[in-house]
């Protein structure tokens, strides 16, 4: 049976007030000032089920003239108990005779597969064994139609059917046809001079529909992430000079004959700034200007920047508190000079009002814990407000990842001095799923099954699994991670590991690892990173399954074979043979990693540096001694806008600490990692021995240099994600400082410092498989023995 009501309330109260004019026969006909009825006596209440009638009665006040009664008519209508109600005189009394509404004995959904029964639940405001209001029905259809919007299916059908029950109860069932997800077909920008289309739909989320749609989500329309995407805009600019941009409008219009969203984007971009003057003043006496300076990140005659503004801000605020003015604050305040494009900004510290955190409500969170969000503030209940600290806390929780969205407002408390902190969140889906393939020239074909939780059990952790299986690789890793360890803000990292490797184009031999590793990471300040970390595990080099006895037999004589080894001409290099007869090598290994990182973009970053100094102590216990530092710089700038060149810089060396020889598996080799053009394991120190595999034996240093151009293709959609680059690669590796003979055996070997150079161009692939690289590098100089690989194919591992 469908909704309806059979009289509205507004017509018949209306047809009620005018029946009471006309015919004088109602209550409300009654001459100013008197009353018919001065007792709940008087009133007799008629039809009622559940409601007690001295309820009914209670709502009528007064001395039960027109105005009283108007108002219990109202009253009782806005309870949602009754379906109808009439109000009548009879015999000196007033009869109210009311229609009950009936109660919900079911609600049940169908048609519904991408929303299940519970979230439908939350959404809507009826309830089970609650009395059914037809008005809160229509309501909850559209509660359920913006449910599924904001899940981009704008083509959903909600139809609300009631069936009756003996006793006055109904079943509520909606009917749902979900139709299918409403897509963005198109992303548009006018008024942008300054940045490209192309530019502008890598800042914002939401992407357009294209062949792969399938794979990802961002592609459906969602009006509130369209929102979050004018804000990032507007960031965007902000943080490139444009202190005056305006993100006018994004309206988005449906296409019928498409069956999806155009969207555009409106900006007004203004004029580009740069730093001018960057001073700081100070009112508050004990704090002397000069000696907060060095927490400015704004630079004069850098490109203006809000963010660094704010950081600023922060910074300085923290470093007052600090010392002891937890109230005082940093106002900055920009002056522009137009004519020269330039903002002159002044940070101005003074004495704040006295404001105390009285409470800090949590409100959205139906799954994370509250003390996992109460942990990202540097403040608690009692403390001072300070507005950096708790604008602080809203970055760091938007970057966890737990949340759709994240808003801290602020209300009044009890006193003038207290303030209420609000924390809204809206939590959002944090399992992950990936089934996994890609190819490369150097591993062959791999797949990979994982899975992992970021936000483990409500509790903020980390885990993940994951199981590989390939050409010529398999192995699986677990790991956890706890951000938070013995509540301070350190993260713990356990990890175990398993992989075997076969034999390759470019090696003679398998290896064995398996292991696991214990991580501490501290974050020193937002840009630098101190990770501490302890590696336990065995490795073993093993050789072709049959000729094993011959292949490890030391020293080899090509005219005295062993029994037995007749056929074999070739054994793998002497290193080699030394590992396999060592058998399982244990590596007990202490180190650490300091992290430096300003890019702008850690998937495509287009400005930015990112620095990492790793050293690793082998031999706490074990078999194996030494000690390993290598360095690996990266430098982002944007030439013009879309053209990013990157320069990167690479050394290490490695080093034995107890006078033995190294393996040769501890050993750096040069390969595509380093110079493209050759094959892995292709440059760098090798076996020549004329009867063995003449393998690549590794160096003790190495070096490398990169220079690369990414270069945007206009021609293919921006959501695709490819891009074009042309490189040019030097390095070298050298300084062999493993055995060279044993048993009267020696071995001969190349060891050239001879710097390796290459050029190419390649294309690169932000798939929704991980990242994918062709490229295509000619060597310039090389030795002879050198092993080159021109084209090279390199597969991500995960979707």
């Amino acid at each position: 049976m469908g909704i309806g009501t059979r009289v509205s309330r507004g017509v018949r109260l209306a047809a009620f007030l005018l029946a009471g004019m006309v015919f004088g026969v109602t209550v409300i006909a009654v001459p100013a000032g008197s009353a018919f009825a001065q007792s709940a006596g008087s009133i007799v209440v008629e039809g009622n089920r559940r409601v007690e009638a001295d309820t009914i009665r209670s709502y009528f006040k007064g001395g039960l003239n027109a105005a009283s009664i108007d108002e219990g008519l109202k009253g009782l209508y806005a309870t949602g108990l009754f379906q109808d109600i009439r109000i009548r005189q009879a015999g000196g009394r007033l009869i109210v005779t009311v229609v009950e509404n009936p109660v919900i004995n079911r609600i049940a959904f169908e048609g519904n597969v991408k929303a299940k029964d519970e979230q439908l639940l939350a959404e809507i405001q009826s309830k089970v064994r609650g009395t059914l209001s037809r008005p809160i029905v229509q309501s909850d259809t559209q509660r359920i139609i913006e449910q599924y919007r904001r899940n981009g299916r704008y083509d959903v059908r909600v139809v609300p059917k009631v069936i009756e029950l003996p006793n006055n109860r109904v079943d509520l069932v909606f009917e749902i046809n979900e139709g299918r997800k409403t897509a963005v077909k198109s992303i548009r920008f006018v008024g942008n001079r300054y940045y490209s289309d192309f530019r502008l739909k890598d800042v914002i989320r939401t992407t357009e529909s294209n062949l792969l749609s399938f794979l990802k989500s961002s592609d459906v329309y969602d009006p509130d992430r369209i929102e979050a995407d004018r804000d990032l805009l507007r960031r965007f600019y902000l943080k490139h000079g444009f202190a005056d941009v305006r993100i006018v409008s994004a309206v988005s219009e449906y296409d019928p004959q498409q069956a999806a969203f155009i969207v555009t984007f409106t900006i007004e971009e203004g004029d580009q700034y740069k730093f001018g003057a960057v001073d700081i003043q100070s009112n508050v006496r004990a704090v002397d200007a000069a000696s907060v300076r060095d927490k400015l990140t704004a630079r004069s005659g850098n490109v203006y920047n809000a963010e660094a503004v704010e950081k600023s801000v922060e910074a300085i605020s923290i470093d007052v508190a600090r010392r002891g003015y937890p109230f005082a604050v940093v106002r900055p305040r920009g002056d522009r000079d137009f004519e020269n494009r330039l903002i002159n900004v002044v940070f101005t510290v003074e004495e704040g009002p006295r404001a105390y955190i009285e409470r800090i409500q949590i409100r959205g969170n139906t799954r994370t814990r509250d003390w996992v969000i109460r942990r990202e503030f540097d403040l608690a209940e009692g403390d001072a407000y300070n507005r950096a600290l708790v604008e602080r806390a809203e970055r760091r929780l938007k970057n966890l990842n737990y949340f759709k969205s994240v808003k801290i407002t602020n209300e009044p408390g009890t006193s003038p001095d207290r303030v209420v902190l609000n924390v809204e969140v809206e939590e959002q889906s944090t399992g992950e799923f990936s089934i996994s393939g890609g190819y490369s020239t150097q591993d062959g074909w791999l797949g990979e099954v994982s899975i992992g939780e970021r936000n483990l059990l409500g509790r903020g952790q980390a885990v993940r699994a994951a199981l590989q299986y390939g050409q010529r690789a398999r192995g699986f890793e677990l790991s956890f991670m706890e951000p938070y360890f013995l509540d301070y803000r350190m993260a713990l990292g356990l990890d175990f590991f398993a992989k075997e490797t076969d034999k390759q184009q470019y090696t003679s031999y398998d290896t064995k690892t398996i292991g696991g590793a214990v991580r501490l990471g501290f974050e020193l300040r937002e840009d630098l990173a101190l990770q501490l970390r302890y590696s336990l595990f065995s490795q073993e080099v093993k050789l072709q399954d049959g000729y094993s006895s011959c292949f490890a037999t030391v020293p080899w004589d090509p005219s005295n074979k062993p029994a037995g080894c007749g056929d074999v001409s070739v054994v793998p290099s002497l290193p080699v043979r030394l590992s396999f007869n060592q058998g399982a090598q244990l590596t007990s290994m202490a180190g650490y990693s300091l992290i430096y990182n300003t890019l702008d973009n850690n998937r495509n970053p287009t400005g930015g540096i990112r620095a990492e100094l790793k050293q690793e102590l082998a031999g706490l216990g074990g078999d194996v001694n030494f000690l390993r530092s290598s360095g690996d710089a990266r430098f982002y700038h944007e030439v013009f806008p879309d053209y990013v060149a990157l320069l990167r810089v690479q050394a290490g060396n490695v080093t034995p600490w107890n006078g033995n020889d190294l393996r040769f598996n501890d050993l750096f080799q040069g390969g595509p990692n380093l110079v493209r053009g050759f094959r892995q394991n292709g440059f760098g120190p090798r076996d020549v021995t004329p009867w063995t595999t003449q393998d690549a034996i590794g160096g003790a240093n190495f070096w490398a240099a990169s220079l690369e151009l990414f270069i945007p293709l206009h021609f293919i959609p921006k959501d695709i994600g490819i891009r074009g680059s042309i490189f040019a690669d030097a390095g070298s590796v050298w300084n062999y400082r493993g055995p060279t003979s044993a048993s009267g055996e020696v071995m001969r070997f190349e060891d050239s410092k001879l710097i390796r150079t290459s050029v190419g161009a390649g294309i690169v692939w932000e798939s929704p498989f991980g990242p994918l690289r062709f490229d295509y590098a000619i060597p310039l100089t090389k030795e002879s023995y050198d092993i080159v690989q021109e084209f090279r194919f390199g597969g991500g591992t995960r979707f």
